[in-house]
C-alpha cells in the first residue's frame, strides 16, 4: 500500500478548476505550493486569452421587448379578451457581439471556470439577495485591461509557512 492516496483525474481536475475561479474572483488564495505551480499555469493561460481578445468585439443596436414596470418593480397588467395580459415596450439596447475568436475564448473559459454566488453583507444568509457574477465578462472587463502591457507573469508565488501536519510547504498565490 503506498503512503499517500493521489486524487483520480476528475478529482484533480474539479480542485484545480475551483482553484482557479477562486483565485480570479478574490485575487489571492492560500494553497499549497504544487497546486499553486498548477493554478497558476492554468489561470496565466486564461489571462493571457482575455487579454489577446479584450477588444474583439462589435457594438450592435437592438430592439427588445420590455415588460413594463411599476414603481414598485412589479410587472404592469392589463385586462384583454378577459385575461390577464403583461404590458411590454419596446427600448433600444446597445450590446457587445462577439467575433468569432473572442465567442471561442469565452468558451474555453467557461470549460473552466465554476459559478460564483456573490453574496452581499447586509444580506448575508439570504437568498434572494446573491447575485450570479459573470466571471468571464469579469476577465474581459477587468482583469485583460490591468495586463494589456505585460507579457506573461500575471501572478506571483510568495512562501508563507509549513504546514504543522504534514510539513508542506504554504505559498500565498496572488494576481501581481
Amino acid at each position: 500500500m503506498s503512503g499517500y492516496r493521489k486524487l483520480r483525474s476528475a478529482q484533480r481536475k474539479a480542485l484545480l478548476r475551483n482553484q482557479v475561479t477562486q483565485l480570479l474572483y478574490h485575487g489571492r488564495i492560500i494553497t499549497t505550493e504544487a497546486k499553486a505551480k498548477e493554478v497558476s499555469k492554468i489561470a496565466e493561460g486564461l489571462i493571457a486569452l482575455a487579454v489577446k481578445e479584450k477588444d474583439n468585439y462589435e457594438t450592435v443596436t437592438v430592439t427588445a421587448k420590455v415588460p413594463k414596470k411599476d414603481a414598485d418593480g412589479k410587472r404592469v397588467k392589463e385586462v384583454q379578451d378577459g385575461k390577464k395580459v403583461s404590458v411590454f415596450i419596446e427600448q433600444q439596447k446597445e450590446i457587445k457581439k462577439d467575433k468569432p475568436s473572442r465567442l471561442h475564448a469565452r468558451r474555453q473559459m467557461l470549460k473552466v471556470f465554476y459559478p460564483v454566488k456573490e453574496v452581499p453583507q447586509a444580506g448575508k444568509g439570504r437568498k434572494k439577495n446573491t447575485k450570479n457574477v459573470d466571471m468571464v465578462a469579469k476577465m474581459f472587463d477587468e482583469i485583460a485591461p490591468k495586463y494589456v502591457g505585460r507579457n506573461g507573469g500575471y501572478t506571483r508565488i510568495v512562501k508563507i509557512e509549513q504546514r504543522p501536519g504534514d510539513a508542506a510547504m504554504k505559498v500565498l498565490l496572488e494576481l501581481v
